[in-house]
């Protein structure tokens, strides 16, 4: 593709379920569209999700990648894997930098708009065959995504930053087994939090959380600094997690906790043309939330540039 010579309606930047449904949706208002991708969308790691609506047995990650790469093919659609390294503007359109993921030539890619949709980077693993682990759903990433799923196992959660008790307190009503692990080698915990989790039946284990190993049978061991091993049929991590969001905010785009991008109802940052949609944005990090963004955005973009009328039928 010569990029120089094309500029594009819009410039989507990451090809995970929010970026490619804004594809599907541009490309059937007959947009000119380049989506480029990385390829590291954390969908990939989820063996099954119950939770996307539409699929009553649950959709493997991969497999809801490939359906809506499909489904922007139908329209002319295809994915650039690569990377967008840099974006400015430039007399009033969007310039950005573009690698390509098979060591072709860079080139400069222009569009009117552009539309992130980069997701968020995890924060820490510290998990033995940490792969194999999630795939297998003995760690677990998102409470809110597959509660349901994990309903009166052993269930391992860790303090996080934000929300120390939160995410074990919300796992005890899908669980009456539920073990809260210390982050660090202080706690953190004071004496309301603690009398939460005494009165919701969560155990909370003092001594701070060592390391965690998988048994044979992929089953989370969770070693703590005394010297102790707590085996659970499941573990969240809660590590945390930072927003792709430098190339918005190099833009002048505001940011709020996690780097995560602040837009409006319209999925519109501060800086006029650019859209920011899923995960890199603040809210609830879900598959259909991204998607219902996803169309959110497209729409108002569509609406938002000149129109691209029709050529009239020949007589």
């Amino acid at each position: 593709m010569d990029c120089s010579r094309t500029v594009f309606d819009t410039l989507i930047i990451g090809g995970g379920p929010a970026g490619l449904t804004a594809g599907v949706y541009l490309r059937r208002f007959t947009r000119h569209v380049a989506l480029v991708d990385k390829g590291n969308s954390r969908l990939s790691w989820i063996p099954v999700s119950h939770n996307y609506p539409g699929f009553p047995d649950g959709i493997n990650g991969l497999q809801l990648l490939e359906n809506l790469r499909a489904q922007l093919a139908n329209y002319g659609g295809s994915v650039m894997q690569g990377e967008i390294l840099d974006l400015r503007l430039e007399d009033g359109v969007f310039v950005g930098d573009y690698v390509p993921g098979d060591g072709g030539e860079p080139c400069q890619i222009r569009a009117m708009t552009v539309l992130l949709a980069t997701g968020v980077a995890d924060a820490g693993m510290p998990v033995e065959r940490w792969d194999e682990a999630v795939r297998s759903g003995a760690v677990r990433l998102c409470p809110v995504c597959d509660g349901w799923d994990v309903i009166d196992k052993r269930i391992g959660v860790v303090t996080s930053d934000a929300s120390p008790v939160g995410h074990a307190l919300f796992m005890r009503t899908f669980s009456a087994d539920v073990l809260l692990f210390e982050r660090g080698p202080v706690s953190t915990l004071n004496d309301e939090e603690r009398q939460k989790l005494a009165a919701a039946g969560v155990t909370l284990v003092d001594s701070p959380l060592a390391g965690v190993t998988m048994s044979e049978d992929m089953k989370p061991i969770l070693h703590t600094k005394d010297g102790e091993d707590y085996r659970c049929d499941v573990f969240y991590p809660m590590l945390g997690e930072h927003a792709r969001s430098d190339l918005a905010k190099g833009l002048g785009a505001e940011t709020v906790e996690c780097h995560k991008l602040l837009v409006d109802e319209h999925c519109r940052t501060g800086v006029p043309g650019l859209f920011a949609v899923g995960d890199v944005t603040r809210g609830l990090n879900q598959i259909a939330v991204a998607t219902g963004q996803a169309a959110l955005a497209a729409t108002t973009i569509h609406n938002t540039l000149p129109w691209a009328l029709r050529p009239a039928a020949s007589a």
